[in-house]
């Protein structure tokens, strides 16, 4: 558990930054009166997601590694923090869905039928609380794979 205190850490507060872009977006409107914006503004969490990564594997290298850390020993890093959120990623979702917008699956659904997107039917089946546990759980770990591999390459220092 010692070994991987520093990415528990990190970890933690991803899932707080993800809650509280939920409650930005909330904010914005972007999940009720502007929901048509939400698809491409949702997009921006990217920027803190990668940032948490950096911050993450730095401390890392910084305070397990003494300042000398490999491209594996960064990307092993990057993956135990995306399992951790991945693991805690149907959580995050229900807080989400049923405390900061419990609104916004009945009304992404109706905003994809009124756009002609979805029937009624298919949109009542995507937009709902098991399927967006399931679609979190898989973004967590494609995109948090991918941000490991790609942050670890900056990351790596070089041997003394």
């Amino acid at each position: 558990m010692k070994n991987i205190k520093i990415e528990i850490k990190w970890a933690i507060i991803f899932i707080l930054m993800m809650l509280a872009w939920m409650v930005f977006e909330k904010s914005m409107g972007w999940h009720d009166e502007k929901i048509a914006d939400h698809a491409a503004m949702t997009n921006w969490v990217a920027i803190p997601s990668i940032a948490i990564y950096i911050f993450a594997l730095l401390d890392k290298r910084k305070n397990f590694y003494h300042g000398v850390m490999s491209y594996k020993q960064g990307f092993i890093a990057g993956l135990v923090i995306t399992l951790i959120v991945a693991i805690l990623s149907p959580l995050t979702q229900y807080i989400t869905s049923e405390f900061i917008t419990p609104d916004y699956f009945t009304n992404v659904s109706k905003y994809a039928v009124e756009m002609g997107k979805m029937t009624s039917a298919e949109a009542e089946e995507y937009f709902n609380l098991k399927s967006y546990i399931i679609q979190s759980m898989i973004g967590a770990l494609v995109m948090g794979l991918l941000t490991s591999a790609i942050v670890a390459i900056f990351v790596k220092s070089k041997s003394h």
